[in-house]
């Protein structure tokens, strides 16, 4: 890939999404680094609940407000702290921990498991998946078995490479952050401080780390091509 498609001011807050489609946006956009965002989840999802209205939402305790239009599966678990928009739909076994906002026409899937993360609309992560300490933009997806990993080894802080830079987060728990209309493949893994650009997508099997260019394709480590889209 040439230098200017790994330019680190790719990754700012307001070049990085295309889309405001998530009742997120305002808290996000205060922020340089989309990832500085992430400590904001749980705030949010109180004053932002707090002005729904009662005749679109119904209002739980812990915190939790459904869209009336929403389907939730009986064996989903709903912890606390979690919004859940227009038309989402949540199913069988899904885990949804704390600290959540589930933006309209979005699937959580069988099994899957949300902790302190924000999708967008229209997001899908269908199976068996784990998303924490994320942010997932508009019309992402995820294939079976794509988790992000959200804690190094080392339990030391997480940095974001981006080229032959870096960018000290000061987080210990940060997973990935996706730009709109990104597709990862199945059991592919976003290690501790991934982000990845516009329309970019991940082979299956893949382990990425760092930064991925808009419109490219990650195949492995140092295999990064164009991705041609028609």
């Amino acid at each position: 890939m040439s230098e200017t498609l790994i330019d680190i001011e790719m990754m700012r807050t307001e070049t990085f999404f295309q889309s405001d489609r998530s009742m997120f946006w305002s808290f996000l956009t205060q922020c340089t680094w989309p990832w500085e965002a992430l400590s904001q989840i749980g705030k949010a999802v109180t004053l932002l609940g707090e002005q729904l209205s009662s005749d679109e939402y119904e209002a739980r305790e812990n915190n939790i407000w459904i869209h009336k239009t929403a389907t939730i599966a009986p064996t989903a678990f709903l912890g606390k702290s979690v919004i859940i928009g227009a038309g989402a739909e949540v199913r069988h076994g899904a885990f949804i921990r704390e600290n959540a906002i589930i933006g309209c026409g979005a699937v959580i899937g069988n099994s899957v498991e949300l902790k302190n993360a924000v999708l967008f609309d229209e997001v899908q992560v269908p199976h068996f998946n784990y998303i924490g300490d994320s942010i997932l933009g508009y019309k992402s997806h995820l294939g079976a078995g794509a988790i992000t990993s959200n804690v190094k080894s080392d339990k030391t802080l997480v940095s974001v490479t981006c080229g032959n830079k870096k960018i000290e987060t000061g987080l210990k728990k940060f997973g990935a952050i996706l730009s709109d209309n990104v597709e990862v493949g199945c059991n592919a893994v976003l290690n501790p401080g991934s982000v990845v650009g516009l329309g970019a997508a991940v082979y299956p099997l893949s382990f990425v780390r760092g930064f991925v260019p808009p419109n490219s394709i990650y195949k492995k480590q140092g295999e990064v091509i164009e991705r041609l889209l028609s």
